[in-house]
């Protein structure tokens, strides 16, 4: 029998266009090897498939499927992974050659982490650097993390590495789509898991017309769709019957997040008058 990876990287890509080719190149020139790479191809029309296949790497395990949509694509990835940590990447974003041996060495040095972030750093189209995420910088030990989750999202999801019996017990929810990410997060926070981040930029974080971070979320008022997420999350805690002061304070951050979301909305609507 094939001996286990390490480390079982998901990879959902749709339509992954000119900069796919430069995030396996990444992936596969990383400093630790021992992983296998989990690409799900969600029913692209573009030539994803042909820049896939033409990767002769035998960590590579490509898993073609109709259009099923990010969640689904993500939770597949989790049920096909046979690593002990698994990793999160997009398909227009790169990894730096340590990513892998700086997060895999945390997580085995620190047995009480569920999830290691890391830095990241933006960039264009063009791969060129156009500055950090300062709540990113600002949010590094599980405290710190744990403090500014109610009020805001301060984790990059591509960027994220975590023990797979965490990723196994916590399914993303279809309900948060295009949310997901901070869904996932609350919900490791509502149950106590420790977060962290490895202090370094290990992620150039890509930025650009056809991404999700412009296409959907920053043409949305981003409060309402916090105001919503957090709304869920509390629903399912309270169906679990669970509550402590962390959901107090994202009760608190979701009263916040509505009445911004007003204002917004309202200006919105005098700006066009």
């Amino acid at each position: 029998m094939e001996k286990a990876p390490l480390i079982s990287v998901i990879l959902p890509v749709y339509n992954g266009g000119p900069f796919l080719r430069q995030t396996l190149e990444a992936l596969l020139a990383q400093t630790l090897e021992d992983f296998e790479l989990i690409v799900i191809n969600d029913g692209s029309t573009d030539d994803s498939e042909a820049t896939i296949l033409s990767f002769n790497d035998p960590r590579i395990h490509y898993f073609p499927q109709p259009n099923q949509g990010f969640i689904f694509s993500l939770n597949r990835g989790i049920a096909a992974a046979r690593g002990q940590y698994i990793a999160r990447i997009d398909a227009d974003d790169v990894c730096l050659p340590e990513r892998f041996e700086r997060q895999a060495a945390w997580l085995a040095a620190h047995p009480e982490t569920a999830v290691v972030g890391c830095f990241i750093t933006f960039i264009d189209e063009n791969g060129r650097e156009t500055g950090i995420w300062p709540e990113d910088r600002a949010c590094v030990t599980n405290g710190q993390i744990r403090r500014a989750l109610p009020k805001f999202n301060c984790i990059a999801h591509p960027g994220v590495m975590a023990r797979a019996e965490v990723f196994r017990e916590y399914p993303y929810r279809k309900e948060q789509k295009h949310i997901e990410d901070y869904d996932l997060w609350l919900r490791l926070q509502g149950d106590g898991k420790v977060m962290e981040k490895v202090p370094e930029p290990l992620l150039l974080y890509r930025v650009h017309s056809g991404s999700v971070t412009v296409s959907v979320i920053k043409k949305n008022n981003i409060f309402l769709r916090h105001f919503h997420c957090k709304r869920r999350y509390l629903a399912l805690r309270l169906a679990q019957g669970k509550w402590n002061g962390f959901d107090c304070r994202v009760l608190a951050g979701m009263c916040r997040d509505a009445v911004v979301a007003m204002v917004k909305s309202f200006k919105q609507r005098n700006a066009h008058v």
